[in-house]
């Protein structure tokens, strides 16, 4: 359990730092992602930060889920399901 927390805590890191990098290359301003309930950005920038922020995060999750599983299975022979 300890070693699912930390990975899920790394994960959380790691999607986080991708998805800036992400948001600075593609956002047509140099501002940080816009809050949702910002009401001087508008509702379209606001949308798609939100929904490329949860793909980025998803995917992480995905990635750190199957590694995690991997490794556990290598150290105890054993599925982790």
């Amino acid at each position: 359990m300890p070693l699912s927390i930390a990975s899920s805590v790394a994960g959380g890191l790691i999607a986080g730092r991708i998805f800036t990098e992400i948001w600075q290359r593609v956002s047509p301003s140099d501002q940080e992602p816009p809050d949702p309930k910002d009401l001087d950005r508008s509702g379209r920038e606001a949308i798609t930060a939100a929904a490329l922020q949860g793909l980025v995060f998803g995917l992480v999750r995905a990635a750190v889920d199957r590694a995690s599983a991997h490794g556990y299975q290598a150290v105890t022979h054993e599925s982790p399901t």
